[in-house]
């Protein structure tokens, strides 16, 4: 579902009047974001591509240069967290907790994007143990959910559209796959919700720090 208020024209405009507040990395982080938000929104027919312009889009204002052997999905993490302390109106908590309880459910409830299914099938692993991993994994998010913990629960939400990432990006799925359109449609959902709200709340706190962009301007 598209949110009406927070577009990729209204956030450029909002970037437009207070991007001398930002330093230059976060604005040059805020426009790219912006920019693969605006073709996600006009892609209508295809949710792969849809899926992926948006992820573009998030990666867009989060990543860094990777610093020692910090993995990737720790970096999105801790700017999750950092972002949700800041987030004083609780935009994200209402998406999470009230807007797109359904479709996050959903998407925790998929084996199909729990990382550890698929180590054990490439492993021949039949001992079960990624079943009660899933099992877990699926409590713990429950426990958030109902408890209140937004960062926690959107941890738990982007480790798994992180491996729905992975699947289309790494050529581990085909292009409209009857087998995948539940996830993908999920994933296009959430993310049409969080990233706009992300940009937001990042145009909102300039004196939050994200680090230098692997690819500058130059």
């Amino acid at each position: 579902m598209d949110n009406p208020e927070l577009t990729a024209d209204t956030l450029k405009a909002r970037l437009h009047e207070v991007a001398e507040r930002h330093a230059e990395p976060t604005r040059v982080r805020l426009h790219r974001a912006i920019s693969w938000l605006a073709r996600a929104e006009r892609e209508r027919d295809d949710a792969d591509a849809r899926f992926i312009f948006l992820w573009i889009a998030f990666n867009a204002a989060y990543a860094r240069p990777f610093e020692g052997d910090q993995p990737e999905r720790e970096q999105l993490r801790q700017f999750l967290a950092m972002l949700v302390t800041a987030d004083g109106e609780k935009r994200l908590h209402r998406i999470v907790f009230a807007d797109f309880h359904g479709p996050i459910r959903t998407l925790i409830q998929n084996r199909y994007v729990f990382e550890p299914f698929w180590k054990a099938l490439r492993e021949h692993d039949g001992s079960g143990r990624w079943e009660q991993h899933f099992s877990a994994a699926n409590r713990a998010a429950m426990k958030s959910l109902m408890e209140g913990q937004t960062d926690a629960m959107l941890a738990i939400v982007f480790d798994r559209l992180y491996t729905l990432r992975n699947q289309l990006v790494h050529g581990g799925a085909t292009w409209n796959s009857g087998v995948n359109r539940e996830q993908v449609r999920d994933g296009v959902r959430i993310l049409l919700a969080l990233v706009p709200a992300i940009v937001a709340l990042m145009l909102d706190q300039p004196t939050l720090e994200y680090g230098e962009i692997a690819y500058p301007v130059v």
